[in-house]
């Protein structure tokens, strides 16, 4: 899977997990770490066997408690410029990517750790996770797309509300306002992930990095979302998953989908 300083990769039946592996630093995110989820995030994207991805954290404290603050008091306005971009590039790598991502959050979600579990197509936390962008203590923004993402997450308001005081809020109510998808004991972390995408492979793999792309495109104000719903619900009667499909239903089998 490649050698990586800051990151882990398992690879177990046809699912990827990176995780973030500075635990003593709280799996802040420095300008390596980040160039290492993009090579990460390229192999995923490469490489046909993987068919699912769980983004986590090293140890029980955080899932990635920020960015590295030493390297960002650093920045310039013009440097500064060039490293939200870069960071923005590859999240939206990871909520681009036609295979489901899912965030395994087990502790503090804090800034780029926040923004990074947003780009991921779902979230799922642990009781003790907290969630929150306090940039503005710093005299900061989120620059790796937080302003973005939160708001159509979770509301305008709330989103103003934990941008701007900088507070940080619980799983559970992360959980109400639909930052993330389900909030879990510790221990059932992992397999609840998995049990959500060992059920999501056994889909159409193209019907599925479609669906992802058709939802993509609802907040990208370049596209016509409800043509690119139609454009890809035409690929998909082309597609020999299709015909599977439709012939196990009315044959009542299970369909063996080859991606085709």
């Amino acid at each position: 899977m490649g050698t990586y300083e800051n990151l882990l990769l398992s690879l177990q039946e046809g699912i990827l997990t990176i995780t973030i592996n500075r635990a003593d630093k709280m799996n802040a995110l420095n300008i390596d770490t980040v160039r290492e989820i993009k090579a990460a995030m390229q192999q995923v994207y490469d490489d046909a066997t993987i068919k699912g991805v769980i983004i986590t954290g090293a140890g029980a404290k955080a899932f990635v408690a920020g960015a590295d603050i030493a390297e960002i008091a650093e920045l310039s306005e013009v440097n500064a410029r060039n490293f939200a971009e870069r960071g923005q590039e590859i999240f939206r790598m990871i909520e681009q990517c036609n295979k489901p991502v899912i965030a395994a959050i087990n502790g503090f979600a804090l800034g780029g750790g926040c923004e990074l579990a947003m780009a991921c197509h779902m979230r799922v936390a642990t009781t003790n996770s907290k969630f929150g962008q306090p940039e503005v203590n710093l005299g900061l923004i989120p620059g790796y797309g937080g302003t973005q993402r939160l708001p159509l997450l979770i509301g305008r308001g709330k989103a103003l509300e934990m941008m701007l005081t900088g507070d940080m809020i619980s799983a559970d109510e992360a959980k109400v306002l639909g930052l993330i998808n389900h909030v879990v004991a510790p221990e059932e972390l992992f397999t609840t992930c998995e049990t959500i995408l060992q059920k999501i492979m056994g889909k159409a793999p193209l019907a599925i990095g479609l669906v992802i792309e058709c939802v993509n495109a609802v907040f990208d104000k370049e596209e016509n979302g409800f043509q690119t719903e139609a454009n890809s619900f035409a690929r998909c009667c082309a597609s020999e998953d299709f015909v599977e499909g439709t012939n196990a239903f009315l044959e009542k089998r299970k369909p063996a989908f080859r991606g085709l």
